[in-house]
């Protein structure tokens, strides 16, 4: 059995590319970058990795569900977040609570 190549040659004229100057660059069919949408982007560069999201099968009521799907793409990063608010809010309670308590013995 034969190994047939599956590669196929580059159609690209890459000589005529590296001549190219910016000015030859065709950018009609990418928008142009205003202030407003760059000051809306998030650099990751030097900053600490994002923790890894787990997939879950959470049960909940449904009219909770609806309701935050009603308010557009991104409903489940919301949900997210109100949930990693309540945990910050818990641990914060039982910090204090130790606190009191080993100032009290």
């Amino acid at each position: 059995m034969s190994k047939k190549s599956t590669s196929h040659k580059s159609l690209t004229d890459l000589s005529r590319i590296d001549t190219m100057e910016d000015k030859e660059i065709d950018f009609s069919d990418c928008p142009e970058i205003t202030p407003e949408m760059f000051a809306k982007t998030v650099v990751r560069k030097g900053l600490k990795l994002v923790t890894r999201k787990a997939q879950i099968t959470l049960r909940m009521d449904a009219d909770v569900l609806e309701w935050f799907k009603t308010q557009g793409k991104g409903y489940q990063t919301r949900m997210n977040a109100l949930l990693r608010a309540y945990m910050k809010a818990q641990i914060n309670h039982h910090k204090s609570l130790t606190k009191k308590s080993k100032k009290t013995t």
